[in-house]
């Protein structure tokens, strides 16, 4: 049953226009909104906005809520803390769930004898692996790729590799990071143009002794969902390794079962040094984290990681229910199973002749995408199509995000207990919003 076009809470009358004009009145307009709604309900994949209108929703926080909206037993979980303590900061009293999510986490990394401490958000997570690698190493360079994406604050807007928004108008940025080649064959880019352009920095910009960490996504989140290569990932362990270099992996957005694997990291066969996790660690309660070899975290002196919040008790609870739930309901194997079909129908739409061009179709799991482009057949990006498609999408109900170096690509994040009927609802939509922005 819908809100209406409008509810009342307390005094207030509340709808979509009304809370964005005190929006704009009262939030900074640096942050940005990829939809005009408010949501005020959310269960699984369904959310109901302000005006009581129903969406499905395949962005998900940003790939946050791979359980879903509102897990009954995340949920469960994070209530019965808060019944016992909200807070008490970690590095003052200690509480077991702290303990119990690292050793759970130490268990399913790829990394023999880890170590874990959290923090609270990815870009949080990515500073503390930087200052761990530069304090094992005792050296200031870090190289990250084209297209990355890292975080917002200073160091990590720096290490992401596109300026706009990120870091637009916010000057050089932090010292010593560099940029590498992010193999794309399909837009000319090969695993072998993408090493020799790594082996470039090392000849024109930093020498390789001189380099902490290079620090990659395995699979580029908005930088537009390219899986790194498996020879590509174990050539720069390899490099790494040569040259006594940290090899740092990404997992904010591609962990805890989004990409059929519990880690996108398990598709390459390697161990990495340090990898930095967050997103759907918590089912939406904010916590990230930093797991690696315990021979590297143990050379940051006691003090020197932590933070107020870090860990906190609350997200630590909702983050031993999400593991539990993806184990419960075998959501790694769901992850599969679902992006399979997904990919299968979306190469389906590609073939019509009605809808927009679309590129190259590729997944991880579920973590999906596609390019518009510009010609049927084609790889020439077509970004001005891509807003045309989401907002038919919305006026629909179904709420998607655009992303990609060349801003031509669509993602699409359901959650991974999406039922079926309404995944199929959800690419109903997505095909419609297709064939009206083709017809405009």
């Amino acid at each position: 049953m819908g809100l209406g076009s409008s509810y009342v809470t307390g005094n207030k009358i509340m709808s979509n226009s009304s809370l964005l004009e005190r929006r704009k009145a009262a939030v900074a307009g640096g942050v940005a909104n990829a939809t005009p709604l408010f949501i005020e309900k959310a269960k699984n994949a369904e959310v109901w906005d302000a005006d009581g209108k129903r969406y499905l929703d395949f962005a998900q926080g940003i790939a946050v809520n791979n359980t879903g909206h509102a897990h009954p037993k995340v949920q469960a979980a994070a209530k019965a803390q808060i019944d016992n303590f909200s807070h008490t900061a970690f590095q003052v009293s200690m509480y077991e769930p702290y303990i119990e999510l690292a050793e759970k986490i130490n268990a399913i990394v790829p990394i023999r004898d880890a170590q874990s401490v959290f923090f609270s958000t990815g870009a949080e997570a990515v500073e503390n692996a930087v200052k761990i690698a530069r304090t094992a190493t005792g050296r200031p360079g870090v190289i990250t790729f084209r297209g990355a994406f890292h975080g917002r604050s200073a160091l990590t807007s720096t290490m992401t590799g596109k300026i706009a928004p990120y870091r637009a108008g916010a000057g050089l940025g932090a010292a010593a990071v560099y940029h590498a080649p992010f193999p794309i064959p399909h837009h000319g880019i090969t695993v072998a143009d993408a090493v020799a352009g790594l082996h470039t920095i090392f000849k024109t910009d930093i020498e390789p002794c001189d380099v902490a960490a290079i620090v990659i996504e395995p699979v580029q989140g908005e930088g537009g969902f390219y899986q790194a290569p498996k020879e590509f990932m174990q050539e720069l362990r390899a490099i790494c390794d040569a040259h006594g270099i940290l090899m740092v992996c990404d997992e904010v957005q591609s962990g805890f079962a989004r990409t059929g694997r519990m880690f996108a990291t398990d598709y390459a066969d390697i161990e990495p040094d340090l990898m930095t996790i967050a997103k759907a660690m918590g089912s939406g309660y904010p916590i990230s984290g930093v797991v690696g070899k315990r021979s590297i975290l143990e050379k940051v002196n006691p003090g020197g990681l932590g933070g107020t919040y870090g860990g906190n008790p609350v997200a630590c609870a909702a983050s031993l229910a999400t593991l539990e739930v993806i184990e419960e309901e075998k959501l790694v194997e769901r992850s599969a199973q679902l992006g399979a079909y997904m990919l299968d129908r979306l190469n389906k739409i590609k073939d019509r002749d009605d809808v927009v061009p679309i590129g190259d179709v590729r997944g991880v799991g579920m973590m999906v995408a596609f390019e518009l482009v510009k010609e049927r057949g084609g790889h020439t990006p077509d970004p001005d199509i891509v807003p045309k498609v989401v907002a038919a999408a919305l006026k629909r109900g179904l709420i998607i995000l655009s992303c990609g170096y060349f801003a031509n690509t669509v993602r699409l994040l359901a959650p991974l207990t999406v039922p079926t009927d309404q995944l199929d609802e959800a690419l109903d939509i997505l095909e419609a919003a297709l064939q009206e922005a083709a017809a405009a």
